[in-house]
């Protein structure tokens, strides 16, 4: 039971797909970043049948792509592209560690958060529109997937920047060994998926994505002194845009 309600945690937290509510035990939130990956399952899931529908339809190329790109938006309820927005205010302020932790929690954006999404969605568009071969847009669908698996794993293996905060909520109530361990064994599976679409594009993506990791346990080290709930939404947004860019640089060289 115990299970179920870990997944259904997080699906609510991490989605605006529809689960029963109830209470949350210390005990229900100890597996919810084992199933956390599993959201972007449903978005890659969507994504394909959407790319079914298109084709079986014959909708238009910039309905396709619009559509396509606002599917992780729309499943997600943008929490992960909220975190983006708050880590780029911070980054961008370059003030003091401890200014940079307090604008994370400031709930207005600044002209540098404004600035760099835009920028993110102009080359994710640009990405997207490249994505015209049923197994590239596969590797695509499963990018939502590993960039959670990603960001799960960091959540209960990097350092917290602070000692609250539900990432620090979700990191602590983790049954550390069996969540690890849960979360190696979906990106061993995702990783295989990949590499079974394509040998050379989907080793690109894989390496693309853990490089995408470490810069950003990098960044949050050197600029936070550890990760938060801001800087995980951050790092899925970053990834899949990474994935999305370079399946397009794949798909036309």
């Amino acid at each position: 039971m115990s299970l179920i309600k870990a997944c259904v945690i997080a699906f609510s937290m991490y989605s605006k797909i529809p689960v029963p509510q109830f209470a949350w035990k210390d005990k229900d939130m100890r597996y919810v970043m084992f199933f956390f990956p599993w959201v972007g399952i449903v978005i890659g899931a969507v994504t394909m049948l959407w790319a079914w529908v298109a084709d079986h339809f014959t909708c238009g190329r910039p309905c396709f792509v619009l559509i396509g790109v606002a599917i992780p938006l729309l499943l997600s309820g943008g929490i992960h592209v909220d975190g983006f927005l708050d880590t780029m205010d911070a980054f961008h302020s370059y003030q003091d560690r401890e200014k940079k932790l307090e604008i994370l929690q400031d709930p207005h954006i600044g002209a540098g958060s404004v600035i760099s999404l835009v920028l993110y969605y102009l080359i994710f568009l640009a990405a997207f529109t490249q994505l015209n071969r049923r197994d590239i847009l596969a590797l695509m669908a499963a990018g939502y997937y590993l960039s959670r698996i990603l960001s799960a794993i960091g959540v209960v293996t990097l350092k917290c920047a602070k000692t609250e905060g539900l990432l620090y909520l979700f990191a602590d109530k983790a049954q550390e060994r069996v969540v690890k361990t849960g979360l190696y064994v979906q990106l061993v599976l995702c990783a295989a998926f990949m590499l079974w679409q394509s040998l050379l594009a989907g080793g690109v993506v894989l390496l693309g994505g853990i490089a995408t990791f470490f810069y950003y346990r990098y960044r949050s080290y050197r600029e936070l002194g550890g990760i938060t709930g801001d800087t995980a939404g951050y790092f899925v947004t970053v990834c899949e845009g990474v994935t999305a860019v370079l399946l397009a640089v794949l798909s036309v060289v």
